[in-house]
């Protein structure tokens, strides 16, 4: 029997605001120093009242207004009641009847709803038989985006994730970084038998960090369902956790329903009718991911996978974009894609800092040079390193460096006598016609010429003289 995995997922993201959702204690995911960013109404001491931070608000609509959601009229703040050590208050404020954002779509996924809540504070349980709490992060604005159970398989979900944390980024809503715990992705997991009218019991994996765990986690968590009822047993309804180390999820707890959580409106904050907030009516949105991907296609030309490069990263594409608005013309444009995602990139990955001397005026000056026919590709390589590593022009550091192409015939003719000379047993090769031996002269002529020889013409001078 085939089985099928239904998949939802539950994403939080830490906003970015100056102070947390209900106080005005500092909200800095940066803050190395325990319990330093707290104050009596984020620590729940008798008598304190929360205040709702706008700014959060504002964040979710901007979601909500990005994924083409319906932005709520009425909303209102709920108690979600459990004990724990990281909830002061013995409860948390959320949202559940009435969030801010209702339905939408993401990269083909569709959106259940977006609401606003605080987050917990941080346990660690590493320093012996007793456990640590740090408050620093109690009550920091936290976003939960909650799917439709339509994914059916590890890569959409991986996929979904990585959209939405670029959404959240482009938005300036949050950072999303995955290795502060800003952003947390839970899976809830169920497999059913090919054609069953359910999905089947539902599993929840929580608190995955990294793209890697989510696709790990669910992987693993569908083949153990799917085994279990291959087995004709039955799945129970839990919460689970991952193993790093053991490469595998492990149970944690039953999984509560909605109604043992005793959610109640909380009485402290006002109910709020957006539509009546003059702050929120003229809510604007910067370029999307999804636009600007569109853009560049149409505009450019240019492969999806630079395209890709130039979305993820800002920096590199904000660099492009100079570039591309100083060279205009298609062709040239895509010459410095494909120059930007390889030896650009290439630079990068070995450590270099590929923007402090290199700016977009220099950098399109040397494809101009390249298209021209100037310089080879070898001797742009060369320019580039230069350019990278001290600045300056691309005109200046050719000619210093000796690298402009040569297509005077007599020196090319001068170049390709010397290696026919140093290289006998190569060139009887070619004349006993082995044709590749041609591309090893042309070689060494390019690499006795530092790379400034026109290398078709070269070539050509090579292929005359061995012809006599």
């Amino acid at each position: 029997m085939k089985y099928i995995p239904t998949i939802g997922l539950e994403i939080h993201a830490e906003l970015k605001t100056r102070t947390k959702m209900f106080c005005d204690s500092a909200n800095n995911p940066d803050e190395e120093r325990p319990n330093v960013n707290i104050c009596p109404v984020c620590m729940a001491h008798p008598g304190t009242l929360p205040v709702i931070n706008k700014k959060a608000v504002e964040h979710v609509i901007r979601v909500g207004k990005a994924v083409l959601g319906t932005i709520a009229d009425y909303t209102e703040f709920d108690r979600k009641n459990y004990f724990y050590p990281d909830i002061p208050k013995g409860y948390q404020i959320s949202q559940y009847k009435y969030p801010i954002v209702s339905g939408g779509t993401l990269s083909g996924v569709q959106i259940t709803r977006v609401h606003l809540e605080e987050d917990t504070a941080t346990s660690q349980h590493d320093k012996g038989d007793y456990s640590l709490i740090d408050y620093n992060r109690a009550g920091v604005p936290l976003m939960e985006l909650v799917t439709e159970p339509v994914i059916h398989d590890a890569e959409t979900a991986v996929k979904f994730a990585k959209e939405l944390q670029l959404l959240l980024r482009y938005l300036g809503a949050s950072e999303a970084n995955m290795e502060k715990g800003e952003m947390r992705v839970e899976a809830n997991i169920s497999v059913a038998p090919e054609g069953s009218d359910s999905f089947g019991i539902k599993v929840e994996v929580k608190n995955l960090n990294s793209f890697r765990v989510v696709a790990k986690a669910i992987e693993y968590e569908v083949a153990r369902q799917t085994k279990v009822l291959e087995r004709g047993e039955k799945l129970v309804q839990e919460t689970r956790g991952w193993d790093e180390a053991k490469q595998s999820t492990f149970s944690q707890r039953m999984k509560e329903s909605s109604h043992d959580y005793r959610y109640f409106p909380d009485p402290d904050l006002p109910k709020l009718r957006l539509s009546e907030i003059a702050e929120f009516q003229n809510i604007s949105l910067p370029e999307l991911p999804t636009e600007k991907r569109e853009r560049y296609a149409h505009d450019y030309g240019i492969k999806s996978e630079d395209i890709e490069s130039f979305i993820t990263d800002e920096a590199l594409g904000a660099f492009f974009e100079g570039v591309a608005t100083a060279l205009k013309d298609r062709a040239l444009v895509v010459l410095a894609s494909n120059y930007t995602t390889s030896d650009l990139l290439g630079m990068r990955a070995n450590g270099a800092d590929i923007f402090t001397h290199l700016a977009p005026a220099s950098f399109s000056a040397l494809i101009q040079m390249v298209a021209s026919g100037e310089i080879s590709s070898r001797g742009a390589k060369d320019i580039l390193k230069i350019l990278v590593e001290k600045g300056g022009d691309p005109r200046e550091i050719a000619a210093h460096e000796g690298l402009f192409q040569k297509s005077d015939a007599g020196e090319l003719k001068a170049i390709a006598e010397k290696i026919i000379a140093e290289n006998e047993k190569v060139v009887a090769e070619y004349k006993a016609g082995k044709t590749a031996s041609l591309q090893f002269l042309v070689g060494q002529g390019m690499r006795a010429s530092r790379g400034s020889a026109n290398p078709e013409m070269l070539r050509k001078t090579f292929i005359e003289l061995l012809s006599a």
